[in-house]
């Protein structure tokens, strides 16, 4: 979808850049497959802000996106695309043969009427979803399951893919848009193609109102502050190192020790910033 400029009649205006929406549904979502949502504006069971930077916003309704794609060797026609507050990619509302509606993330180059399908040997073609050992070397893929049967976990934001760069002994490798390279089973499900709204990227708000509509708070900057007020306030260009403003190391600390995942990690993004 194309991008769309204003005439600066207000300073709100004059920079902003949105993405046309004017192909998508202009209706409500469908009810019985919504869910209400409560806001805590950053605040913990105590009442007391654990989250920064979080209050307001428009109220919203969570659409219940099928992430698993279960449902196999059943044809789905797409009803039509929605765009979700939930999320920065576009959903697509599919009804199945035996007239079950469902919600799934929109890959790029879906269309209304165009028909979908999971399972183990279906046509590779954007929106059909199957395990990535089904799969030709090569395919662009989105919404991947980390685990079998727990649902799609990568590669769900706008614009977001991987590639399916091989596979071996059980395991599919796959090479992320971050630069890592990671292995996951062969049996988790992947749905073909790229997420929608590829150029959420290329947005400008124009003005701070945009921003709190979406429940995001002003960020007081802590080299802003007084020495009194936070570790890298004054005079100290941030003094010896970036940190929060109790002390603890940030920008750039490392806090991924232990994970049981690190070992399906071939290749790390951070390894492309030191060659």
């Amino acid at each position: 979808m194309a991008l769309k400029t204003y005439n600066p009649t207000s300073a709100g205006q004059r920079h902003m850049v949105m993405v046309d929406r004017s192909q998508l549904w202009k209706g409500a979502p469908v009810k019985t497959l919504t869910e209400g949502m409560t806001k805590s504006g950053g605040r913990s069971n105590t009442g007391r802000i654990t989250s920064r930077r979080k209050g307001g916003g428009h109220k919203t309704a969570y659409r219940l996106i099928d992430f698993k794609r279960r449902k196999f060797d059943v044809a789905a026609i797409v009803e039509r695309l929605e765009y979700d507050p939930n999320r920065t990619g576009y959903i697509a509302l599919i009804k199945y043969a035996d007239g079950e509606l469902s919600y799934i993330l929109a890959p790029q180059r879906l269309s209304v009427g165009d028909s979908v399908m999971s399972g183990r040997s279906v046509d590779v073609k954007p929106g059909n979803a199957m395990p990535l050992g089904s799969m030709p070397v090569g395919t662009i893929v989105h919404n991947i399951e980390t685990k079998p049967g727990g649902g799609g976990a990568l590669a769900r934001a706008a614009g977001a893919y991987a590639m399916l760069a091989g596979r071996d002994q059980g395991y599919a490798l796959l090479k992320m848009k971050s630069g890592e390279t990671r292995m996951v089973r062969s049996d988790c499900m992947a749905t073909v193609g790229a997420v929608s709204n590829p150029d959420h990227v290329n947005e400008v708000v124009g003005k701070a109102g945009r921003t709190r509509w979406k429940g995001a708070r002003p960020v007081s900057r802590g080299i802003a502050r007084n020495p009194v007020d936070h570790p890298n306030g004054g005079r100290t260009n941030g003094g010896k190192h970036w940190a929060t403003p109790w002390g603890k190391p940030t920008k750039g600390k490392k806090t991924r020790n232990n994970k049981s995942t690190q070992k399906l990690i071939v290749r790390s993004r951070h390894d492309r910033k030191k060659s």
